[in-house]
């Protein structure tokens, strides 16, 4: 298997398994699953903070790419591209559905036994449109993610293998909570669990397309480099700022998500420099 086939071998395995496990999840805990899914993505925050502090951005400084204040600036550069264009992404999502369909999992948490047939029949239509939007927003979202590990095996010698599988993991690891996302409201609008799963799996496909896009950018040359890996480094610093934090703190206002984060900042540390 070339250079190539392993790259796509490697981002399926971190794109489709990790939202399609995720989906699988989400068919086990019905039920006060708030919790485990909060300190899941905390620890996936803490584990991308470890990742783009201590290897895409100490990466993407390396003199040897460009020297000089020029190349801090690129990074400075590349890492507010990458963390407005995920932005503005998000904003987009927001904007088709995604504050709809958390409003509408916080009613049906607390919806009462009387509530009428009727009612909850227009629920789970409203849960499974919303479950639909909810999954392309998730495929469209994990494009630029793809380029993270594309722009990691761009890298040369030993480094590209390591910090391209070492950023599949973290990716992978960070698809499961959205899996869930993309699951729940399909699975509580009536679709079934393995047709949801499905569904939820292929939201993961794009990853593999923005893969092999990070990949032939980064592989231009070493200012190519220094801008993929910067590029990739604020990507992951909105998922992690932007998105993680802030709901992992909202499903459970406690300071186990702050431990559950530092936690995961350890074993990034531990895993990129083990």
């Amino acid at each position: 298997m070339g250079v190539i086939g392993s790259i796509l071998t490697i981002t399926a395995i971190a794109g489709v398994g990790g939202t399609g496990l995720g989906g699988a999840a989400a068919t086990l805990f019905r039920r006060d699953s708030d919790r485990t899914v909060s300190l899941l993505m905390s620890f996936a925050a803490g584990v991308m903070t470890s990742v783009v502090c201590f290897d895409l951005l100490t990466d993407a400084l390396d003199p040897a790419n460009n020297a000089g204040v020029s190349n801090v600036l690129a990074v400075v550069l590349g890492v507010l591209i990458g963390y407005g264009v995920i932005g503005l992404l998000n904003g987009w999502i927001e904007g088709k559905g995604e504050q709809k369909r958390r409003v509408m999992l916080v009613n049906l948490r607390g919806a009462r036994k009387k509530e009428q047939s009727s009612d909850r029949e227009h629920s789970r239509r409203q849960l499974f449109i919303a479950g639909v939007v909810m999954a392309a927003a998730i495929a469209l979202h994990n494009m630029p993610e793809g380029m993270v590990i594309g722009a990691s095996f761009a890298r040369s010698g030993e480094e590209a293998s390591r910090g391209g599988i070492l950023m599949a993991i973290v990716i992978g690891l960070h698809n499961i909570p959205e899996g869930v996302a993309v699951a729940v409201p399909l699975i509580a609008g009536g679709m079934g669990a393995a047709r949801a799963v499905g569904i939820t799996a292929l939201s993961g496909l794009p990853t593999v397309i923005g893969a092999l896009i990070g990949f032939y950018l980064g592989s231009m040359g070493p200012m190519a480099l220094t801008l993929s890996l910067s590029f990739a480094s604020g990507a992951m610093l909105y998922v992690v700022f932007g998105e993680l934090l802030p709901e992992a703190t909202e499903m459970w206002r406690s300071k186990a998500p702050a431990f559950a984060a530092t936690a995961g900042m350890m074993v990034g540390l531990i895993i990129v420099y083990a």
